[in-house]
């Protein structure tokens, strides 16, 4: 089945009492067994749920994994993976990741004992003379939060296995619409499904995709251990909305292409960051690796934090908050909002400045994008 078609039907066909056209939600806590020895696949919904394992079911076929893991939050996803190491072993992670994932780096995983060193990984070469012996894991971000920076994956793929070190990939910034990991090396996928798999911006939850059993005995069992899986409804959420992913994408690239072309020529943006602007330093290997551009895009404003202040306030359709990946656009300032968990210095090397606006455009139609932001920033 093509892309599209296994989005709405993979997952779903699970009540053959009533043949319901949906995947029933089991809010159930327990499940009855039917003797000493056997049970129907399902004991306990931490451990496994029917409609969170049709969730499961439906994002392995999408990213082309052998499993998955449907979590909480995105946070948790990643929690999960890095169960998968032990103090003494070495990370390495790009210097400008979301903020949340650099926290939970430095701040919590380094204090039990796993060192993470940050590199500028859109250039491969700075991977390959960060590798020690001691390096497990190249944690790939592509396309970086919120500078959009593009990473080589089939390359950071190769100098990761040459270096006997495994490699994750969060694809929660192109879905695997547009983006596929595992078709250039990457072992192990993360979401949060949040962002586009959900697309409502009306739950929170994450996924682990792997594509060796090795990885996904470890991740079933980290996730029921921690106790990180996601609940029945907010599963049966995520299922309804990866059904419209396909044409959500669509119409979301499709608005983000126009507003990037409009501010790239806009005399009050200095910089404007989005794969799709052919003067993007990646803009090749973009067009190599995904699909499309993706529906994020970050720029700079002239004039600093007062003039972003100021353009805040004019525009109306683009909402200020954080997240992504909704229908609906919203635009948020990394300084003080996504990656405000970073220090200053830290945002500065990953070239966040109080001139960075990061927006995530929803699927509004382009012409009343473009004019809001025109209208805004009208002296």
């Amino acid at each position: 089945m093509q892309f599209e078609t296994r989005c709405v039907h993979t997952g779903v066909d699970k009540d053959g009492t009533f043949n319901s056209a949906t995947t029933p939600i089991y809010p159930s806590s327990t499940f009855r067994w039917d003797d000493l020895q056997t049970h129907r696949g399902f004991d306990y919904t931490r451990s496994g749920n029917p409609t969170r394992r049709a969730l499961e079911e439906n994002l392995t076929a999408l990213e082309g994994g052998i499993d998955s893991r449907a979590t909480c939050t995105g946070m948790s996803a990643i929690t999960a993976t890095m169960h998968l190491f032990q103090p003494g072993d070495q990370i390495i992670a790009g210097h400008d990741i979301y903020g949340g994932t650099y926290r939970l780096f430095d701040s919590l995983f380094r204090q039990m004992g796993i060192d993470f060193v940050f590199v500028r990984m859109s250039d491969p070469e700075n991977v390959r003379k960060a590798m020690t012996p001691k390096t497990k894991c190249v944690w790939i971000e592509t396309p970086s939060n919120p500078l959009l920076n593009i990473v080589d994956m089939a390359a950071i793929c190769k100098i990761a296995k040459a270096g006997g070190a495994i490699t994750i990939a969060d694809n929660t910034f192109l879905s695997p619409y547009l983006q596929r990991p595992f078709e250039h090396g990457v072992d192990i996928v993360v979401h949060s499904t949040t962002k586009y798999l959900n697309g409502h911006s009306d739950v929170v939850g994450g996924c682990v995709v792997t594509n060796k059993k090795e990885h996904a005995d470890r991740i079933s069992y980290v996730v029921n251990a921690l106790g990180l899986a996601c609940s029945p409804f907010d599963a049966w959420l995520v299922l309804r909305g990866v059904k419209t992913l396909g044409p959500r994408m669509e119409a979301h690239q499709r608005g983000a292409m126009a507003l990037a072309k409009f501010l790239d020529s806009h005399d009050r943006v200095s910089h404007v960051y989005y794969p799709g602007l052919p003067d993007h330093p990646q803009h090749d290997l973009a067009k190599r690796q995904q699909s499309g551009f993706g529906a994020m895009l970050s720029f700079e404003l002239k004039g600093g934090r007062p003039a972003v202040e100021k353009l805040l306030k004019k525009l109306t359709l683009f909402q200020l908050a954080e997240s992504l990946g909704g229908v609906e656009s919203l635009i948020e300032y990394p300084d003080s909002m996504s990656h405000a968990s970073m220090n200053e210095a830290a945002r500065r090397e990953a070239g966040i400045t109080d001139s960075t606006l990061r927006v995530s455009v929803g699927i509004e139609h382009p012409d009343d994008l473009v004019a809001d932001f025109g209208k805004a920033l009208a002296e």
